[in-house]
């Protein structure tokens, strides 16, 4: 079948440096603007709000609306790749189908574990860490946020498919237009009218459904090169079967991160107990609260990398399925060199500036006087960290699950939880830290290890 002149043809003949600039700049911003406000909601909260036990509520209800909407990315990741190789192809009706069973497979899965959110709440934020003191904080955030997941989901899912048509601006506004709105309606909600921990939540909420709003206006508009077709609801067991395989490495990704989270914060209210005893509080909550302002500099601080990473997929899956193995090797190899220059760039960045970066979003002395040493420690691994999530990436672009997998269980699973436990008992509250950095360390070495071994394979696959 002849391939028409589309936007996603680009993809397998611009110049990997200007299409890997092209595909990840947007998506790098678009990270940029949604770690920011999620900085700003801890900036309001912990400045405007109830301060330190906030932040620690934010922390514990976010890897539950996580893990929710990532069925949503899961989907969106998944098809996407499968989708950039049937354009690749020159197949548009399939990667129509492929849309049309994203949808579906999209607002089932999320809507149905929305309403499971509600009627377990309390179990899932005992479960994820919210102790006592804790518990009313995160329920409230929590019942405001469940509202917006679904907008969510099909953001995340819309997100995935639109940079595989090969239109990163679009992509990128789905991000920054909800950030913008988070911002604006957080210093109205928290600063002005005084609502606290539920003006954080209304205004992430009002993010999410303004971002699901704009991509259903996308698809509607004609500006898209898939439509929204009843027919293509239908599923289609061997597109499921297709999408979920390379999805499902994105959702073990997500749920190892929030069985990460479970053992991390049950592991910090532990320890954070013993260390902060003497603070006349509960050194459990300080301890998820140092974790908290940490989590949202960890977002902030690789969005390069993860724009990178999202920009790579689609030009190794649409040159894979073109059958243009120089071309997705190139791309892997600048990806790489991209990621450990910025990283090592902005390691500097935090070795030297601790104290100040934290004092921009909490006045808390407590605060201020335990995180930055903590903030130096875990971001130690930052330049390897960018390998990992490009090998990740990779394989779920070429359609190889079980390496994508394994590389995703292996991170939080084979090295970061088993050492959490190790090093903890031995030295406490620092081994939890220590933990984190040694992991990531560690699962990096043996993703470029097995990539190294992938890439070069590629000299095998020619053009028919």
């Amino acid at each position: 079948m002849k391939k028409t002149n589309k936007t996603s043809d680009r993809l397998g003949t611009e110049s990997i440096g200007k299409l890997l600039l092209q595909q990840s700049l947007p998506a790098s911003i678009g990270f940029l603007v949604m770690s920011v406000y999620q900085l700003i909601d801890v900036l309001f909260v912990s400045r405007y709000a109830e301060g330190e036990i906030a932040i620690a509520a934010i922390t514990v209800v976010l890897p539950i609306t996580f893990l929710i909407s990532s069925f949503g990315m899961a989907v969106g990741v998944g098809g996407a790749s499968v989708l950039a190789r049937a354009l690749g192809e020159g197949n548009p009706q399939k990667a129509q189908k492929i849309f049309g069973n994203q949808i579906t497979l999209t607002l089932g899965f999320v809507l149905f574990f929305v309403a499971v959110g509600y009627i377990f709440q309390t179990e899932l934020l005992t479960l994820f860490g919210a102790n006592e003191e804790i518990m009313p904080y995160a329920k409230k955030y929590l019942n405001i946020l469940l509202i917006g997941l679904p907008f969510l989901g099909w953001a995340m899912m819309s997100n995935n498919v639109i940079r595989a048509e090969g239109k990163p601006k679009v992509a990128m506004l789905t991000m920054i237009i909800p950030a913008i709105s988070n911002i604006l309606l957080d210093y109205i909600l928290i600063y002005h009218l005084n609502m606290g921990i539920a003006g954080a939540a209304i205004a992430t909420t009002a993010g999410y459904i303004l971002s699901g709003g704009y991509t259903l206006w996308f698809f509607l508009s004609g500006r898209s090169e898939l439509k929204l077709l009843g027919e293509s609801l239908k599923l289609n067991i061997p597109i499921v079967r297709e999408i979920t395989s390379i999805g499902s490495i994105t959702l073990v990704r997500q749920s190892m991160f929030s069985l990460l989270a479970i053992v991390l914060y049950s592991q910090l209210d532990k320890w954070g107990q013993v260390e902060y005893a003497s603070l006349g509080k509960s050194g459990g909550s300080h301890a998820i609260a140092i974790y908290g302002l940490i989590r949202g500099f960890t977002l902030f601080v690789a969005f390069p990398i993860i724009g990178i990473m999202q920009g790579l997929m689609p030009i190794v899956s649409y040159n894979y399925g073109a059958k243009n193995g120089e071309r997705v090797k190139q791309s892997v190899q600048l990806a790489i060199k991209w990621t450990t220059i910025i990283s090592l760039f902005l390691l500097s960045i935090i070795v030297i500036l601790p104290e100040f970066l934290i004092s921009i979003f909490t006045e808390d002395k407590d605060l201020l006087e335990h995180t930055p040493r903590v903030l130096q420690l875990i971001f130690i691994s930052l330049p390897i960290m960018g390998i990992g999530f490009i090998g990740g990436a990779y394989f779920q672009a070429m359609g190889k699950p079980l390496p994508a997998l394994i590389l995703t269980l292996a991170r939080q699973g084979l090295f970061m939880i088993p050492l959490m436990f190790i090093f903890s008992h031995f030295i406490g509250l620092d081994g939890v830290w220590v933990s984190l950095p040694v992991g990531e360390i560690l699962a990096g070495i043996w993703s470029a290890i097995w990539l190294y071994m992938e890439v070069n394979k590629l000299q095998s696959l020619k053009k028919a």
